[in-house]
C-alpha cells in the first residue's frame, strides 16, 4: 500500500500580517487563512453596524479574452452574458452534465472580448480545468489567482472610510457594477461593489505584490470609522443571515441551481445554450422534489450542517447544509434542503439537535433585514 500525502496549505501575501495582528489562523479551502481576531460576535457587529476589511485573497481570478472569450463564458455559465454590458457583473454559477454545480462565481465584463471570473478558492483547479476543457473557440485564458491580492471593506461606512485613496466616487458605483482606477497609489485596480455580507462595501482587487502597502493604509484611512480587520468566522455569520449560499455546503456537484433557490441566475434565453439546460429546462417543467429553504428556530438551540430536518411526526424530510446562531437576530437559523411539500414559508419543522427534536419555521430570505 501507498501513501498519500495531504498538499501542504497555502498562504495568502499577507499572512505574516495576520498572524502579527493576532488572528487565529485555521485551515480553509486548502489555504492558512484568519478565522478571527478578536470575537466572532463583535467582528460581526463591526461590519453591520461600521465597518471592516476581510483579506480574501485566497479566491480564484480567470481572465477570458479575445473573440471566442463570449461565445465561452456564455457557454459554460448559467446566466446570461449578453445581458452584460462594460462596468457589470453577475453572479452565476458553472452547471455540470448532471444537474448539479461546478461552482459558483462573478462574471466581470471588462469590455466587449473581456472577462474576468471570480471563483471559490476550494475550486481554482477545477473550474480552471473544467472551462479549459470547453474552450474550444480559442478564447485566451489566463489563471491570475497567483498575481492578485482581494480585499473585502464591507460595511455601511465603507464609502467614508476608503473616498480618500481614490479619485473614484465610490458612491456612484453601484451594486453589481465596478470601476478600474487608482486606489491607494495603485493603478489599475477592480474597485467592485459586490460582497458577501449584505451590509454593502466594496471589494478590491490588487497586485499580489503591493498587498500589504495597500492594506496599511487602509487601515489607517478607516481608522476614524472604526474599521478593523475580520476574519472568515464574521464573514459566515454575515453572509448567512443574508442567505448567501456556500459552495460546499449548500450547493455542490449534486445540487441544481433550481433545487437552490437560483433560477434567478438560470436563464433560458434565446440562444443562451448554457450547459446542460436541456435537463435543467426538463427539470423546471416537471417540478422539484427537494427545495432549499431558510428557516429560524422557534425553540432555543442552534442548528448545523448536516443535522436532521423532519416533520412534526418525526418523519425525515431533509438536512441543514448551514446553520448558526444569528448575532444579529439573537436566535438560531439556517437553510437546508427538504421535500418539496414543507419548503413553503410558515411551515413547521423540526431540527434534530443532539437528540432533541426543535421546532423551527420556514421563513423568506433574508433573514436580516437591515
Amino acid at each position: 500500500m501507498s501513501e498519500t500525502t495531504a498538499a501542504p496549505l497555502r498562504t495568502v501575501p499577507l499572512h505574516d500580517t495576520h498572524v502579527a495582528l493576532g488572528a487565529k489562523i485555521v485551515p480553509f479551502a486548502g489555504y492558512q487563512m484568519p478565522v478571527r481576531y478578536s470575537s466572532d460576535i463583535e467582528e460581526h457587529n463591526t461590519v453591520r453596524r461600521g465597518v471592516g476589511i476581510f483579506d480574501v485573497s485566497h479566491m480564484g481570478e480567470f481572465r477570458v479574452s479575445g473573440p471566442g472569450a463570449f461565445d465561452l463564458v456564455q457557454r459554460v455559465t448559467s446566466n446570461d452574458v449578453a445581458a452584460l454590458t462594460d462596468g457589470k457583473i453577475q453572479y452565476s454559477c458553472l452547471p455540470n452534465e448532471t444537474g448539479g454545480i461546478v461552482d459558483d462565481l462573478l462574471v466581470y465584463r471588462m469590455r466587449e472580448d473581456e472577462y474576468f471570473l471570480v471563483v471559490n478558492a476550494s475550486n481554482i483547479d477545477k473550474d480552471w480545468a473544467w472551462i479549459s476543457a470547453r474552450n474550444t473557440g480559442g478564447a485566451r485564458m489566463e489563471n491570475v489567482s497567483d498575481d492578485l491580492a482581494l480585499f473585502a471593506v464591507q460595511g455601511p461606512r465603507a464609502v467614508a472610510a476608503l473616498q480618500s485613496l481614490t479619485s473614484e466616487a465610490l458612491s456612484a458605483i453601484t451594486y453589481y457594477t465596478f470601476r478600474v482606477g487608482t486606489f491607494a497609489g495603485v493603478d489599475d485596480v477592480i474597485i467592485s461593489a459586490t460582497g458577501y455580507t449584505g451590509s454593502g462595501g466594496f471589494e478590491l482587487y490588487i497586485p499580489a505584490a503591493r498587498a500589504t502597502e495597500v492594506w496599511e493604509k487602509i487601515l489607517a484611512a478607516g481608522a476614524a470609522e472604526g474599521l478593523k480587520p475580520i476574519g472568515l468566522g464574521a464573514r459566515d455569520t454575515l453572509r448567512l443571515e443574508m442567505g448567501f449560499c456556500l459552495y460546499g455546503n449548500d450547493i455542490d456537484d449534486t445540487t441544481s441551481p433550481l433545487e437552490a433557490g437560483l433560477g434567478w441566475i438560470t436563464k433560458f434565453a434565446p440562444g443562451n445554450d448554457f450547459t446542460n439546460r436541456p435537463a435543467l429546462e426538463e427539470q423546471k417543467k416537471n417540478g422539484l422534489t427537494r427545495k432549499l429553504v431558510a428557516f429560524e428556530m422557534r425553540e432555543t438551540g442552534i442548528p448545523r450542517a448536516h443535522y436532521p430536518l423532519t416533520d412534526p411526526d418525526g418523519n425525515a424530510i431533509g438536512e441543514v447544509t448551514s446553520g448558526t446562531q444569528s448575532p444579529s437576530l439573537g436566535r438560531g437559523i439556517g437553510m437546508g434542503y427538504v421535500k418539496t411539500e414543507f419548503s413553503k414559508p410558515g411551515t413547521e419543522i423540526c431540527v434534530q439537535v443532539r437528540g432533541r427534536s426543535l421546532k423551527a419555521e420556514v421563513v423568506k430570505l433574508p433573514f436580516w433585514k437591515g
